[in-house]
């Protein structure tokens, strides 16, 4: 069995705090479980894929969405105390823009067509402002990860991208020169925080590992540095309005142009719209 934490690895050394982790709470589990690398470009949908999971992240949408679900192990409660997070909406911190109106016209990134923070969430969001024109003239290509997304707006590739809070939090702790170069102009709705999965019960003493991780003395500090209060046992069902959003979204988007060129990843929001003659 494998455990991962590729999704919150944001950087070099908050993914050694993750292994770190990792491997302590599999310890105490005692089960042979191995802490795997699968670092980018792999793709991170490969791991949910897996047979073998015992304590590997995976995006609630995609959760939210399988119509044979791995069993929940446990998601992370963030030091807001909370098993949620949200996506902020980030600007270059040099350029012009104090509003999230503001940069409609221009470029937007999102992480992968499968990501709640980094895709289905800014699209609910976004709603709202929709109009007669798009709202945005680019939607490039997909960024992969947060910091990818990071990248993209610091080497302007993209006026505005979408990032995972808990990932940005992360970033301002252990990377906060980086952080500094960005700026929040909006945040969406809270939403259940991905949780850890596996492929079947038998990792069921894991679960309970990492439930006491915040009480013992070899984790504790590992989760102050990743700015965790503790570890919860997610239900089910808590999962389901990212899936009846984001369907919603999709519904609404492929009536209401979202941008006027969206990169072929994206490819569910190149349905034409309504009435449109417009090219894709």
């Amino acid at each position: 069995m494998i455990a991962n934490a590729r999704m919150y690895g944001v950087t070099p050394a908050v993914a050694a705090l993750w292994r770190q982790l990792l491997e302590a709470v599999v310890r105490k589990s005692g089960l042979a479980i191995e802490v795997v690398d699968h670092p980018p470009p792999l793709p991170v949908a490969a791991l949910w894929e897996r047979d073998d999971k015992a304590a590997v992240f995976m995006c609630g949408l995609p959760y939210s969405r399988t119509s044979l679900r791995p069993v929940l192990v446990a998601a992370p409660v963030p030091s807001h105390d909370e098993a949620t997070y949200w996506t902020d909406m980030i600007v270059a911190a040099e350029a012009p823009f104090r509003r999230i109106e503001e940069t409609f016209g221009r470029r937007i990134a999102f992480t992968t067509p499968e990501s709640q923070s980094g895709f289905a969430a800014p699209l609910d969001y976004l709603r709202q402002f929709s109009g007669p024109s798009p709202l945005y003239d680019e939607l490039v290509a997909p960024a992969v990860t947060p910091l990818g997304a990071v990248q993209m707006v610091i080497d302007g590739e993209a006026e505005v991208a979408a990032l995972d809070s808990y990932a940005h939090a992360l970033l301002r702790r252990h990377a906060p020169g980086l952080a500094a170069r960005l700026r929040t102009v909006a945040t969406t709705k809270s939403t259940p925080i991905p949780p850890l999965v596996a492929s079947s019960h038998a990792a069921e003493p894991l679960a309970a590992a990492f439930a006491e991780a915040h009480r013992d003395p070899e984790t504790a500090p590992l989760l102050v540095e990743l700015l965790l209060e503790r570890f919860a046992r997610p239900a089910p069902e808590i999962y389901d309005g990212l899936r009846r959003d984001y369907e919603g979204s999709l519904r609404f988007w492929r009536e209401h142009r979202f941008a006027r060129l969206t990169h072929p990843a994206f490819a569910e929001l190149r349905v034409e719209p309504v009435g449109s003659q417009e090219g894709p």
